[in-house]
């Protein structure tokens, strides 16, 4: 029985870069179940949920040393999926903000979303400039997952003052 194991992997972005991560875990008969990859500055990052076939985890650093050579840094985590049963009446959300950058709104967010008791699943941010003004505008797309008996009310409205905190705009969307 397969298991399955986050693979995280950051260095200088190149062409074939993932390819050459995609090969390597090919030739192990492993696959890729989810991934998000990124680059960021010049550096590229991957993040990576695999199914490794018995036997073969112990292989991955051998296998990807190639990498490492040339300055990747590649960590291995153990991951058991969680039953069904422990988000089991949650609501899903789709978060977008936006507004002038400045340091501290993601801060704010999330800490508006925690205070409520509302995971933050999935985040994504950006800056960049505006087309008349070339100020830097920030956006985010959040995918949260909100407990039972949380009133919609109640949280939106003090995430609404989050943002109101940090001067960004946001759109709540059930899923």
């Amino acid at each position: 029985m397969p298991i399955d194991i986050v693979i995280t992997l950051t260095g200088p972005d190149r062409v074939g870069i993932v390819e050459e991560i995609t090969g390597l875990l090919l030739g192990l008969k492993c696959n890729v179940e989810s991934s998000r990859m990124a680059r960021l500055g010049g550096e590229f990052a991957v993040l990576m949920l695999v199914s490794v076939p018995n036997g073969v985890s112990a292989d991955l650093a051998d296998t990807f040393r190639s990498l490492t050579d040339q300055g990747y840094k590649v960590t291995y985590s153990l991951t058991a999926e969680q039953p069904e049963s422990v988000r089991a009446g949650w609501a899903s959300y789709r978060i977008e903000v936006e507004g002038a950058d400045h340091e501290g709104i993601i801060h704010e967010i999330a800490q508006g979303l925690s205070k409520q008791g509302v995971n933050i699943e999935s985040m994504e941010t950006s800056a960049r400039p505006a087309p008349t003004s070339g100020a830097m505008l920030f956006t985010m797309i959040a995918e949260v997952a909100v407990p039972p008996g949380l009133a919609d009310t109640d949280w939106i409205e003090l995430l609404g003052e989050a943002g109101a905190q940090a001067n960004v705009d946001i759109e709540v969307v059930a899923l």
